[in-house]
């Protein structure tokens, strides 16, 4: 969504193409916390000798959980960097205000990573 906004405010404003650039990487970071997830999750199945099913299903639905939280933060946190880089294509100065919105979903995701790291089975 942020590069598709790019290369229209780009077409408008050549000026943009740096702030709309760290604009556009800022969705990409739920992913690297899904990825940090997934260490937390195979360290702890290799200090389990032998897995249960409930302690697979738990650290499944963990993952599941930080996996969908994680995609619905991206989204929206796209959604709203997208906005505010059509607004810059505009002539509208509004990195900033977008840079600040654009923390909020970013929340989500980090409380979902932080779930995770406490919520796995002991």
């Amino acid at each position: 969504m942020g590069g598709n906004a790019t290369i229209a405010a780009l077409k408008k404003n050549p000026d943009v193409f740096g702030s709309s650039m760290i604009l556009c990487a800022l969705p990409s970071t739920q992913g690297l916390y899904g990825f940090a997830g997934f260490f937390l999750m195979l360290s702890k199945l290799k200090e389990i000798s032998a897995l249960t099913l409930g302690q697979g299903l738990a650290i499944f639905a963990v993952g599941f959980a930080l996996g969908i939280v994680g995609l619905y933060s991206a989204i929206k946190q796209a959604s709203l960097v997208a906005n505010g880089i059509n607004e810059m294509g505009n002539g509208n100065d509004v990195f900033g205000k977008t840079l600040i919105l654009a923390v909020f979903p970013e929340l989500y995701a980090i409380l979902a990573f932080a779930a995770t790291f406490l919520a796995l089975p002991a």
